[in-house]
């Protein structure tokens, strides 16, 4: 049965007021802090990760399977971690995989010490950490209405994702500057120090509304669990229809990024530093998007506000098919951070809320899924462009996005009225 149970934040005539307004829930707060440290040590070990791997290799190949080594544990694993959140405490769930990516960072850091680290050892390291995702997202999303009020979701998930942006626009910042001043091990210590402080930001979070978990629930056959939360999300026709726009989103606009060296040099005539720019004014946009979805106010249709974040980001790629101007790309790019923050952070609200508590980690752990098909949704967007041309790859992307939005526009009226 589909749940109405929030909405957008309507107390105070205040912009920064609403905007900010579940931070003064103090474990709330302790949450959102436990999620930058987390941000930063990950975001930074994104940077480490895939430089260390080309000093040890120099081969291109084997810097991308690392880079991409987070992602099947995600997809094999993802549902399993849904369930998991559903039968046991959440809580603890994001504590003990916060532990462990700290110590799988420390493991590599004294590798480098030791000199016996490897490219394998950093592939085992992705996987072991990808492997804890599968279980902590989840249960991190289907947390977050155990911490605030009903009316206040829209808000703390909005705020959940500008923490997220703000630590993708700093952290591969601040993981570069200390790789290069102190070096890789020092970087993967100081990774594995803020890891670890977010592990422990969260055993002083102490949740108001204790999760549906029973002890017969977690007897049931993980399996059958499964295969409950499929059926459920698939019975909910606007549970389903937020997935599929979710899917859409992340094989185009987010597989779209993967394509970004490339158009960096064929089209730009630049470099690494072009491409920084970019990404960075990619993560300008999303924090700034996701602090708008952050402050909507109740009376605000935030499914029509979905669909359109949906078309911007369709028109800032298309926008990208035929721009050749640097300046002109970077404004794109800021639509598009803009654009896929404020769909990620309406659309995760709006699935928490018509999902009712006892699927509520089952169902995160589909949505979670989408994070293990970025790597996969490039893969055609690539072989496009190799057959054809980048301008088309990139055309066909935009179109592809544009017509879920439409579509979703004129087949599900029902998402309109969320």
């Amino acid at each position: 049965m589909a749940l109405r149970v929030g909405g957008a934040v309507g107390y105070g005539r205040n912009y920064a007021s609403r905007t900010f307004h579940s931070l003064r829930n103090p474990n709330y707060r302790k949450f959102w802090i436990s999620l930058i440290f987390l941000m930063a040590g990950i975001n930074m070990q994104h940077l480490a990760r895939g430089f260390l791997a080309w000093e040890l290799t120099h081969d291109a190949f084997l810097v991308a399977l690392v880079g991409a080594g987070f992602a099947p544990p995600i997809l094999v694993f993802g549902l399993f971690g849904g369930s998991l959140a559903d039968r046991w405490n959440r809580r603890r769930i994001i504590q003990y995989a916060q532990l462990i990516v700290s110590l799988v960072a420390l493991f590599v850091a004294i590798s480098i010490v030791m000199e016996f680290v490897s490219i394998w050892v950093l592939f085992g390291a992705a996987l072991t950490q990808g492997f804890c995702w599968s279980f902590m997202m989840p249960a991190r999303q289907a947390i977050i209405p155990q911490l605030v009020p009903d009316g206040e979701l829209t808000n703390a998930v909005a705020l959940n994702a500008s923490g997220m942006a703000l630590m993708t626009l700093s952290g591969p910042g601040i993981g570069g500057l200390a790789y290069s001043w102190l070096g890789p091990q020092a970087t993967y210590f100081l990774m594995s120090g803020m890891m670890f402080i977010a592990f422990l930001m969260m055993t002083r979070v102490k949740v108001a509304r204790p999760d549906a978990s029973a002890p017969g629930r977690r007897r049931e056959n993980v399996f059958n669990s499964v295969l409950d939360g499929l059926r459920y999300s698939a019975r909910n026709k606007t549970i389903l229809v937020l997935l599929l726009l979710t899917l859409a989103t992340t094989m185009t606009s987010q597989s779209f990024r993967s394509l970004m060296p490339v158009q960096v040099e064929l089209i730009f005539g630049g470099g690494a530093t072009q491409l920084g720019i970019l990404m960075s004014t990619i993560g300008v946009g999303a924090l700034i998007g996701s602090l708008f979805i952050a402050g909507l106010t109740e009376n605000v249709k935030r499914g029509v506000v979905l669909l359109a974040t949906g078309a911007i980001s369709a028109a800032a790629i298309f926008v990208s098919t035929f721009v050749s101007v640097f300046l002109i790309g970077m404004l794109a790019m800021f639509a598009l951070g803009i654009g896929d923050s404020g769909r990620r952070a309406l659309n995760s609200a709006l699935i928490l809320e018509q999902t009712d508590e006892e699927h509520r980690g089952r169902v995160m752990g589909i949505y979670m899924l989408n994070f293990g098909l970025r790597p996969v949704g490039a893969i055609p967007l690539g072989f496009l462009a190799e057959q054809t041309s980048l301008q088309i790859s990139f055309a066909v992307a935009s179109t592809v996005l544009a017509a879920s939005v439409v579509l979703t526009w004129i087949l599900a009226p029902r998402i309109r009225r969320l």
